[in-house]
């Protein structure tokens, strides 16, 4: 799983660097937050900002620094046990849905053990003359994952947030609107692709191995859905009619009591939404986020379309890895295209919502979990949830590309996902 390089390799000054600003960049996050603000859990699904620091803290100690820093020392043993995510191999961890009942210990605390961490892991990067070898991939992994967990604390913090009658303003930001060009289909013929990533930069272990599939002849939309469409959705009965929905779907939709996207609500006639630059009138032109998957589908099939497939998501994108609209950090919030659409190229693949997709996780053809604690990464989770693709305004824009696979289960809204339609040519 791991590759070796001593101080002498010059891309572990790059790979210093790289620590520095992801690590930063987490702390950023959590610049407007007050002390309560990172310590409250608002359902089981999501975690306190606390223990997102202290676990991303947890990784690079466990993964890395205990077994290739001779001598290291834990600033507290006990941490293993409080921070250990899911990780059966390394030992029993905390119940995920107490996190939030946790006082101690203290967020000063916790910046003290990132402190820790992060001092010895320059020593390891930096300072380190006795030949040490140095596991750049395991540093690699833990530098995305803490990308993922800076995602999760935007995410989870609006869920957080969003319980408060007050609609505490996390940054505030006016969101631009914007005409919204025609919806256009984009046809791509039947055919064997190729899919998955190859070659140089990281990856995770679920995008690869690269492999062929083949593809019907199919359509791609050219924009995201938007909130007025969806209103027509909803409008014309859409959270009340079954036969537009799968059947846990409704069953779903029902029991939970939805009647719109999550975050929304009706103040005298008019929808709202929750922000994190506080409570907005749902603005038509805006993509549609925070459904789930049931909710997604549910639109297509009223639209007259369906979901696609990621194989026909990861054909379509595969000429536009660097497109999109990408929301600058802090303002977490989807917005219109910037240009009406030429034509030519589709709208919105990167960084704007997560994608539902119609594909369920599973491994690739041929795919084999690396051995040991990474292994239980991505594999003992390719059951029961659907693949969702192209980033959100909520992910770190070094942390996007073309074969990233995301993935949870068909009913959660708290992440920013969205819809794009597809339909049989």
């Amino acid at each position: 799983m791991t590759s070796s390089a001593t101080l002498a390799d010059p891309s572990l000054a790059a790979l210093a660097a790289q620590y520095r600003d992801v690590r930063q960049a987490s702390e950023r996050l959590c610049e407007p937050l007050t002390i309560e603000d990172h310590v409250v859990q608002s359902m089981p699904d999501a975690s306190p900002t606390r223990w997102h620091l202290a676990h991303t803290s947890w990784f690079f100690e466990t993964m890395v620094l205990k077994p290739a820093l001779p001598g290291y020392v834990s600033l507290d043993e006990r941490f293993d046990y409080l921070f250990n995510s899911y990780y059966n191999t390394l030992g029993k961890q905390f119940p995920r849905p107490q996190r939030g009942m946790l006082t101690r210990p203290t967020v000063e605390e916790v910046r003290a053990y990132r402190s820790h961490v992060d001092d010895h892991m320059m020593e390891l990067l930096e300072h380190s003359n006795d030949g040490s070898a140095v596991p750049i991939s395991v540093i690699e992994v833990g530098l995305h994952h803490e990308q993922q967990h800076q995602e999760l604390i935007v995410t989870d913090l609006k869920h957080l947030f969003s319980l408060n009658p007050l609609h505490p303003v996390y940054r505030g930001v006016d969101f631009p609107t914007r005409t919204v060009p025609a919806m256009r289909w984009y046809e791509h013929p039947e055919g064997l692709v190729e899919i998955g990533f190859e070659g140089d930069g990281f990856a995770y272990d679920n995008e690869r191995p690269r492999h062929r599939t083949f593809v019907q002849r199919y359509q791609l939309a050219s924009r995201l859905v938007t909130c007025g469409e969806f209103i027509e959705f909803m409008e014309d009965g859409g959270y009340r009619r079954p036969e537009w929905w799968l059947s846990a779907g409704f069953n779903t939709a029902s029991e939970a009591g939805w009647n719109a996207p999550d975050y929304w609500i009706k103040r005298d006639g008019q929808w709202m939404v929750y922000t994190l630059a506080g409570l907005k009138e749902v603005d038509a032109s805006h993509p549609i986020c925070h459904v789930s998957y049931y909710e997604a589908d549910a639109y297509a099939r009223w639209a007259g379309a369906r979901l696609p497939t990621e194989a026909e998501w990861e054909t379509a994108a595969i000429t536009l890895p660097a497109a999109g609209h990408f929301v600058e950090d802090g303002y977490f919030h989807p917005v219109p295209p910037v240009r009406a659409s030429s034509g030519d190229e589709p709208e919105q693949l990167f960084g704007d919502v997560w994608e539902w997709t119609q594909s369920p996780y599973t491994a690739y053809p041929g795919f084999r979990a690396p051995e040991g604690a990474l292994g239980e990464y991505n594999a003992k989770f390719m059951s029961g949830q659907m693949v969702l693709r192209g980033g959100s305004c909520a992910t770190p824009r070094s942390h996007i590309r073309l074969t990233y696979r995301n993935f949870f289960h068909p009913d959660a809204r708290w992440q920013f996902s969205g819809i794009r339609l597809a339909r049989d040519a």
